[in-house]
């Protein structure tokens, strides 16, 4: 499997409409900035598990 096949689009769009649509909902107003941060804060950091956890399995 290639780097593509493990990148967490999917989840990083996810995370960027669920913080999205909270901050719309519970405030009135959507911050695009914040969800676009917490989607690729949340993204790199089950890229690292998936990485990490295919390095563990080869062993």
């Amino acid at each position: 499997m290639s780097l593509a096949d493990d990148l967490p689009v999917r989840e990083s769009i996810g995370v960027f409409v669920g913080v999205a649509g909270f901050d719309w909902l519970a405030r009135g107003n959507a911050e695009p900035l914040k969800a676009l941060l917490a989607g690729v804060f949340a993204g790199a950091i089950i890229l690292t598990a998936r990485l990490w956890w295919r390095k563990r399995q080869k062993h």
